[in-house]
């Protein structure tokens, strides 16, 4: 029996419960569906808090309570982890666009860490970018199993699919199986 970590990145599995339609999942119950019968190391989850402007507007001071619960929701979740980066926003021709920062390097050093530490022999990740594959090639080579959960849309990038060990997809049966107790936040 071994011990595997889970790397969760927040804006990716977002998208995928909003096309899924459901919002509120027990990341405990998505922890343990993931186990087979391994201890889990702890589960990192990776997001930037909502942009706040200098002069926040109603929104976007209810946008940075509702991040600030469900951070503090999951930092009380035993062996969970929360790694922030930062949302840089820019103006564009088109109008202006958000950008996640120090988000994917964050879970590629985790990874790349645990890996070469050989503290897991598994990694589940959650994730759809191509940025991930060096950081999953290096932990392949540590000898880590690498399993990619995924939905089909948003879909990953191939490149990833191919670098991952196994594949498991994300549907709304496995979304229901990890949806939170309506008695239980």
């Amino acid at each position: 029996m071994g011990r595997y970590a889970i790397f969760i990145d927040g804006g990716y599995f977002r998208k995928i419960l909003e096309k899924a339609d459901f919002a509120k999942i027990c990341y405990l119950k998505l922890s343990d569906k993931v186990a087979q019968n391994e201890e889990r190391l702890r589960t990192y989850y990776y997001d930037c808090p909502p942009w706040v402007s200098s002069n926040p507007q109603d929104k976007e001071k209810e946008q940075q309570r509702k991040f600030d619960r469900f951070r503090k929701t999951l930092d009380n979740l035993p062996r969970f982890q929360v790694r922030l980066g930062r949302l840089a926003r820019y103006q564009t021709n088109q109008g202006i666009v958000f950008t996640q920062k120090k988000v994917d390097i964050l879970l590629a050093v985790d990874l790349v860490r645990l890996s070469l530490e050989h503290q897991i022999q598994r990694a589940v990740i959650l994730a759809g970018d191509s940025d991930f594959v060096p950081a999953i090639e290096v932990a392949r080579t540590s000898g880590v199993v690498v399993q990619l959960y995924h939905a089909n849309n948003p879909r990953p990038h191939d490149e990833l699919l191919s670098a991952c060990d196994e594949r498991y997809l994300i549907d709304n049966a496995f979304i229901k199986e990890i949806l939170r107790d309506s008695k239980k936040p």
